[in-house]
């Protein structure tokens, strides 16, 4: 062993180091060099039609190293449990990375001089037009893996360098997570349970992209019987294909909308209607009107918590009577990184945080009763190969729910400032996004970096 270290530190002209890996780390590891360094392809840049520029390009997109290259990409993304695949041009050629737990880490790269041809081969997967470079173009993949089916969502765009991939690895066939393993405290979930069991008004969850807010709507509609009510879903795009419910998938490019389809659905007799988004003031006007009129709508809204829902739907041009008539919850919410459980170590934060973190437990009664923050012991994870030494694996919710009281159906309708109704939903008992984030971090799930970060002002 070590005579081989030696031997190669001679031959390299550099010092060599061991690192423990597995076996099929280093397989992996192996098919990697292979197939960047099989076969070398010359991009050719003289001037060509367009006719001549696809033709080249589809010759290169089918080379073996590129082909063994995306096939490979794909599936360190998936069992790495990425979201998203980002391909993008630079200066110096293509950088790979994946969005992991909603924070993007660097990935392997393609070979040099393969980066135009790897990006060429998923717009020719995906069914694109690969000698247009300056028009954004979607499409998608299908890709089987062993036992499991992928949809790949494929986004393209031009940028000064060329252009911009990403890739959402969406799994076919899976199933919506249960509204109990959300990771919602106790009554929380009982109150949502409640509010997603009515016969009508409306519920929204709130929160930025990739805050899991359909994630969560899916759950609320696996509370509902399929078996005896019409359930009609508009969704951009369908994630998930769920037993029992009607699923509409909106078409924007091709005139179908959400306002247009919305006005559709409401003719064939629906009991419950959930809305993938509430983009402009049509869309948010008829689904106040079915609210009214006897469904149960659930909807989603781009607000940084929930009493924010409220100036948004106002700002649509909802009038504030009728917002106050029809909500009955809002569910804001963030995901944070979990902990890694492989690398948990204990440790004592900054003295800042802590007074950072000391303070935001005044806003809450539940967090007062959990003692004091600064005795807590406290944990974080110190990175490892399970983790990508990043600390944290997997995620977790948290969350901030506004329920609709008699009291805030009032201030509401007299068109109260948003000061005034988050004073009455806190004096009720709503905790804040922050506050349950912080009790997370007591329970050892996550950190108080991963809460502040995601729930700065």
């Amino acid at each position: 062993m070590l005579e081989g270290l030696d031997d190669l530190s001679v031959a390299y002209g550099a010092p060599v180091a061991a690192e423990p890996m597995t076996a099929s780390e280093v397989q992996v590891l192996i098919e990697r060099l292979t197939s960047s360094s099989e076969r070398d392809i010359e991009l050719s840049s003289r001037a060509m039609d367009e006719d001549e520029f696809a033709s080249d390009v589809r010759d290169l997109a089918n080379q073996p190293p590129v082909v063994r290259y995306l096939n490979l990409l794909v599936r360190d993304a998936y069992e790495a449990g990425a979201s998203d695949i980002h391909l993008e041009s630079t200066r110096y050629g293509v950088e790979t990375r994946f969005r992991i737990d909603g924070v993007l880490v660097p990935a392997q790269p393609p070979a040099p001089g393969l980066g135009r041809a790897v990006i060429s081969r998923v717009k020719l997967l995906a069914d694109l037009d690969i000698a247009e470079r300056r028009r954004p173009q979607d499409g998608r993949i299908r890709v089987r893996m062993e036992e499991r089916e992928l949809d790949l969502r494929v986004s393209t765009v031009s940028t000064i360098f060329g252009e911009s991939v990403v890739l959402r690895l969406l799994e076919r066939g899976g199933r919506p997570i249960a509204l109990a393993d959300l990771g919602l405290p106790g009554s929380l979930l009982d109150t949502i349970t409640l509010l997603a069991k009515k016969p009508h008004g409306m519920v929204l969850a709130t929160g930025p992209t990739g805050a899991g807010k359909t994630t969560t709507l899916y759950a609320m509609l696996g509370l509902r019987d399929s078996t005896r009510e019409k359930i009609i879903t508009l969704e951009d795009p369908i994630e998930y294909a769920l037993e029992g419910v009607v699923q509409v998938p909106i078409h924007e490019q091709a005139g179908v909308t959400f306002a247009s389809m919305l006005r559709s659905i409401l003719r064939q007799d629906p009991d419950v209607i959930m809305i993938g988004e509430m983009r402009d003031a049509t869309t948010a006007e008829l689904a106040i009107r079915a609210a009214l009129t006897g469904h149960l709508v659930f909807s989603t809204l781009h607000t940084n918590d929930a009493v924010g829902a409220i100036a948004r739907l106002i700002d649509l041009g909802v009038p504030s009577f009728l917002v106050g008539a029809t909500l009955d919850g809002v569910l804001a919410q963030r995901l944070v990184r979990r902990i890694c459980d492989a690398c948990r170590q204990p440790y004592t934060p900054d003295p800042e945080v802590l007074r950072m973190l000391e303070g935001s437990t005044a806003e809450n009664s539940t967090l007062r009763d959990l003692g004091p923050i600064r005795g807590a012991q406290l944990t974080r994870g110190g990175g490892c190969s399970e983790c990508r030494g990043t600390g944290y694996r997997g995620r977790v919710g948290i969350f901030e729910l506004l329920v609709v009281t008699r009291d805030l159906r009032e201030a509401i309708a007299r068109g109260a400032r948003s000061s005034e109704l988050r004073e009455l939903a806190l004096r009720d008992g709503m905790m804040s996004l922050r506050s349950d984030g912080l009790a997370k971090v007591v329970a050892g799930l996550t950190t108080i970096e991963e809460v502040l970060r995601v729930t700065a002002d």
